[in-house]
């Protein structure tokens, strides 16, 4: 669950447990910082240039100075900072930009090796639409934002990254830049050299007799006794998270076979009334699942399939388990979770991945992490959370998404989740009935092995080639 916000609604949830994940560290490769080397150069500019802020403007330009087009898409720029507490969330805003805001992505990651001005960082992408940039030419203008989830004032005069007489645009070494995964312009604070994504080639195979769950969701509906028989459970009990009064259908998880696979259909329904509302949820009933790889497919849809849009929906796919007592240090969650309507202050699409330690529901506190993308994800995603013995890392696609502590990892086994609910009846207020899907096409596990998401889509592939549609060799606790 996102923080602060949605977060309160943790203590009616209990009920409602989840999957975790984690990662493997990534190889460094080396840096250069200067246009002369590489073929890429970053201009940097502060809109706010206080010690003390209530938000930190990095405003900044990528620029082209080699002789062939770049892809926008491949570049990710890196602003280095010193979070004001260990607790704290930040979010990431585009006031404007030549390429379109909607053309620009902000995730928030967490450094390998603090130091005494960074230990956080921004990481600024393209999507497609930003297109490419011809030799010689740049970005434009991106005037950029971030601040504490709070809105307390943050402290900048310590951040590695921030220049407080930078009001012009000038290149910037305290930023770094990569393209296509190699650092190629800029210093990172000391031992953090940004790293590419680790090469599906290099790792060895793990052992293929792993404990692992794998399910390709072939039921035949949601009292198919095989559901039960292989460890899941379809909720049906009342609670939270969600709208008050609305109810938990068992019968609106549903089966089907689309181009030759089975896929598991999650509908969450509404007239605008809690009582109408109808929400989503299947999860495993062993909290035995820690360290490892945790991988799905997943569709995520930014409009209903029938009846007005504008709901504040949640489609997710998490691990959890209980809060034994108020701020107890084994508690843990790891959470994918996208809103295509907004919520929880959001008004426009945006994806969470969520790392907890801990929570008090009354009065609340949270310690957690979190990295956000606000753009569209609607269709088929892969989505893989590995967690090791040093940091929990989320990957979508294949690339990277966001990597977060030592501090977050789980002490004690977790369930896997899917669940698709609304936060509020305020996006939308019309009384008619509307209803929306999130699909799934598998799940898969395997225990204390690290995956690259080809090697996870590999052992998909060996599982359907085979003819397997479960396996669970996981053992309990």
């Amino acid at each position: 669950m996102k923080p602060l916000a949605k977060s309160r609604m943790r203590a009616a949830a209990a009920a409602a447990v989840t999957v975790a994940l984690g990662c493997t560290a990534l190889a460094a490769v080396p840096t250069t910082a200067s246009a002369a080397d590489g073929p890429l150069a970053v201009q940097y500019r502060t809109g706010a240039s206080g010690a003390t802020a209530d938000q930190s403007e990095p405003w900044l330009k990528v620029r082209n100075t080699g002789s062939g087009s770049v892809q926008l898409s491949d570049v990710k720029v890196r602003y280095y900072f010193k979070g004001e507490a260990a607790g704290d969330a930040y979010r990431f805003a585009c006031s404007w930009a030549v390429k379109g805001c909607g053309n620009i992505t902000g995730t928030f990651g967490t450094l390998a090796s603090p130091t005494a001005t960074a230990d956080r960082y921004l990481e600024i992408g393209f999507t497609s639409g930003a297109g490419s940039l011809a030799p010689g030419a740049d970005t434009g203008d991106m005037q950029l934002r971030f601040y504490r989830s709070s809105w307390q004032p943050l402290v900048q005069s310590d951040d590695y990254s921030f220049g407080a007489g930078a009001t012009a645009y000038a290149d910037w070494s305290k930023v770094t830049a990569q393209l296509g995964g190699a650092t190629v312009w800029g210093q990172a604070p000391e031992g953090n050299t940004p790293t590419d994504p680790t090469d599906p080639t290099d790792p060895t195979d793990p052992p293929e007799d792993a404990p692992t769950l794998f399910d390709d969701f072939d039921y035949s509906g949601h009292t198919d006794p095989q559901i039960a028989a292989h460890g899941w459970s379809v909720r049906s009990n009342s609670g939270g998270p969600g709208v008050p009064g609305a109810t938990w259908a068992p019968e609106n998880v549903t089966f089907a076979t689309e181009s030759g696979n089975s896929i598991m259909n999650l509908e969450t329904s509404t007239a605008g009334s809690g009582e109408s509302t109808k929400q989503t949820e299947i999860l495993t009933q062993s909290m035995k699942f820690r360290n490892g790889t945790y991988a799905a497919r997943v569709k995520f849809e930014d409009a209903p399939k029938s009846g007005p849009d504008g709901d504040h929906l949640v489609q997710t796919f998490f691990t959890i388990n209980d809060l034994k007592a108020p701020m107890a240090d084994d508690y843990a969650e790891y959470d994918f979770e996208y809103l295509p309507n907004g919520g929880w202050g959001e008004s426009g699409n945006i994806l969470y991945t969520t790392s907890w330690e801990t929570y008090r529901p009354d009065p609340w506190e949270a310690v957690n992490e979190h990295t956000e993308s606000r753009q569209s994800y609607a269709g088929w995603h892969d989505l893989v959370v590995t967690i090791d013995n040093s940091e929990i890392t989320y990957s979508i696609d294949g690339q990277v998404f966001g990597t977060h502590g030592a501090a977050y990892l789980p002490e004690r086994g977790m369930s896997i989740n899917f669940n698709q609910w609304l936060i509020d009846l305020a996006g939308q207020t019309s009384t008619a009935p509307r209803a929306y899907d999130q699909q799934v096409d598998y799940v898969l596990h395997v225990k204390d092995q690290v995956l690259t998401p080809a090697q996870v889509n590999a052992r998909v592939s060996a599982y359907r080639a085979a003819g397997t549609t479960f396996q669970d060799t996981v053992p309990a606790g």
